[in-house]
């Protein structure tokens, strides 16, 4: 099988981040009328904001122009009506902001929702190739957390960016509307901001994606020693696999401090750089006011406005931290879902109905990666009912022919046919749906025992499960089980043994009821008590139905009708166990070996 190639452990850069942001983007405009009255809120919201200064500014200023006329001469109602003008500006834009925060998390959760699920669809869709290629803990990361971060980024970020440039260009028309010799005390800050923003954002983008790809390597390392936990006591190999997941931690760790150590400094470096137009403004104001040129209150709205002006440029830098990391978690989950899928049908392809299991491999030659072949010239042909056991050493190709037949990859020369026409004719999802199949690792999920038998078969009965248990031999212990058929098994089937589960999977193929069979190891994990019983199920099953059988217990394929050796891709031997045993070959030094 293919090795797990791209394990995201390598330094990963944004490759297209204007890509990625049409994209995220078009996620939210699902829902852009929503978004536009959210705006439209953010707009008023700001207005608000902007008008507090000013009402501040007008109060500052009335108080002056009284004291200057006299101590007593200050007309308080006048401060108090720009008082109370300035509180309830201030409290409509606090309301409204809040309003449009709640309504933009709700959207931004949607988003991420639609995002996931489009995500999922396509891990349905994909050849069993990425999956051999990729670790389940880097593609579940790919899932979770780097779709979280670009739903937090929706939910904040894009309103917040829109709010913040209204901010901005308002207050930047207030100031030039009170004094435009202060504004020209300031104005040298803002392309010093920018160059700043934009030197820092070149620096900040790839090691963003670099902490993605760590996070996605510490997943799927932790997924797989999660999976071998008993092997891992078993052997005492606790403190390597600490060791080793201490140097992918810190690794993580690393990459996580390198991204928000350098995006954490941008904050406090734009801030410095605001701080030095406010000391502008300071002695300006001071020049100004001395030449009667402004009042006290036109410098109070100004400094309210600087900071209005400098305070989203802040944010701003901060946002774009977060929109950074989004990028490089979206551009992950978008390389996944830009991964080619299953070839299409060919044109014409027709549906596969009351298969009768006639099977013909013709000279097949197929290898996983290029120049490394796994079978060569590899033939077989199977009738209707007959039961082929594939046999020979691991690694010499025997799950391969299973994979072929299934369409999980197709061979790069020869074709299989079946009932006469070439497996390509025919739509993947019948050529899959007429075989059941019993693997080595068995699958059960978190559900009843009836939903885990009944999975194959929509609209089974009670009845049917029953009677396919008992087929299986594993209806006794169901019965056991305090609730019977509807116990639930737990994830991975962590309450029930490998034994049972086997059985079960069993039982869910006999339920199937299609014309061809597959099964691979599939008593591997029974006691030779229960394999007896078992074996007798099995060929109940079997009976008349077309059987691909892999089998290392050379006992239980002695009936088979054609039994075929497998060595290196080759296919050494083919016959049937009595003829293969007269020739002491492959399959008699293999059958000696098991009973010596």
């Amino acid at each position: 099988m293919p090795g797990k190639g791209d394990r995201g452990g390598k330094k990963e850069k944004p490759k297209d981040a204007r890509g990625a942001l049409r994209r995220i983007l078009s996620y939210l405009m699902v829902y852009r009328w929503s978004i536009l009255g959210l705006l439209l809120l953010a707009v008023l919201s700001n207005i608000g904001n902007l008008f507090g200064p000013r009402f501040a500014g007008a109060a500052i200023g009335a108080a002056e122009e009284g004291y200057r006329q006299g101590i007593g001469h200050v007309d308080m109602a006048r401060v108090r009506h720009y008082a109370l003008l300035m509180l309830t500006a201030y409290v409509m834009s606090n309301v409204l902001s809040l309003l449009v925060t709640f309504g933009m998390t709700r959207i931004g959760k949607r988003a991420a929702r639609n995002m996931r699920r489009d995500v999922f669809d396509k891990l349905m869709k994909l050849p069993v190739s990425y999956f051999d290629r990729n670790q389940a803990g880097d593609i579940i990361s790919r899932v979770s957390y780097d779709i979280d971060v670009v739903s937090t980024s929706l939910s904040t970020d894009v309103i917040q960016i829109i709010t913040s440039l209204i901010t901005v260009a308002g207050s930047f028309i207030m100031m030039c509307l009170i004094s435009l010799p202060l504004v020209l005390c300031m104005v040298f800050t803002i392309p010093v901001s920018i160059l700043f923003t934009r030197y820092m954002g070149r620096r900040i983008r790839p090691l963003y994606a670099a902490r993605s790809a760590a996070y996605g390597e510490m997943n799927g390392y932790a997924e797989e020693m999660f999976t071998g936990q008993k092997t891992i006591l078993a052997y005492a190999h606790e403190d390597e696999i600490c060791r080793r997941f201490s140097a992918i931690n810190k690794k993580a760790a690393e990459s996580y401090r390198n991204a928000d150590g350098l995006g954490m400094s941008m904050f406090p470096t734009i801030g410095m750089i605001s701080n030095f137009g406010l000391a502008a403004i300071g002695m300006g104001g001071a020049v100004l006011y001395m030449q009667n040129i402004v009042g006290l209150g036109q410098i109070s709205s100004f400094v309210l406005y600087s900071r209005k002006f400098s305070g989203p440029i802040n944010e701003i830098s901060n946002i774009i931290n977060e929109i950074f990391s989004a990028l490089a978690a979206s551009e992950r989950v978008f390389r996944l879902l830009d991964q080619p899928e299953e070839a299409a049908d060919i044109y014409g392809a027709v549906e596969l109905k009351d298969a009768k299991g006639h099977v013909e491999a013709q000279d097949i030659r197929f290898g996983y990666i290029p120049g490394k072949t796994v079978l060569r010239d590899f033939s077989m042909e199977a009738a209707p009912g007959q039961t082929v056991a594939l046999v020979g050493p691991t690694g010499a190709g025997k799950t391969t022919v299973i994979n072929l037949l299934m369409r999980f990859y197709d061979a790069q020369e020869g074709r299989i046919l079946v009932d006469g026409l070439p497996q390509e004719n025919y739509t993947r999802t019948s050529l899959r749906r007429s075989y059941a199949m019993v693997l080595q690792d068995t699958w059960v999920f978190r559900g009843t025992i009836f939903e885990n038998i009944a999975y194959g078969k929509e609209n089974a009965t009670m009845d049917e499960v029953v009677q396919a248990a008992k087929a299986a031999r594993i209806h006794n212990y169901i019965m056991r089980l305090p609730q019977g058929y509807e116990t639930v098994i737990t994830e991975d089937g962590g309450n029930i043994s490998k034994g049972q589960k086997q059985l079960l999977t069993i039982a869910r193929a006999m339920l199937y009821g299609t014309k061809m069979l597959i099964l691979d190891e599939a008593t591997s994990n029974v006691d030779t008590s229960t394999e007896r019983q078992v074996q007798k199920a099995i060929r109940s099953l079997m009976n008349g139905r077309t059987s691909f059988v892999i089998a290392h217990r050379l006992s239980t394929i002695r009936g088979a009708d054609q039994i075929l050796v497998i060595e290196h891709g080759d296919v050494v031997e083919r016959g049937t166990h009595s003829e293969l045993m007269s020739k002491k070959g492959a399959y008699y030094r293999l059958y000696a070996s098991q009973f010596e």
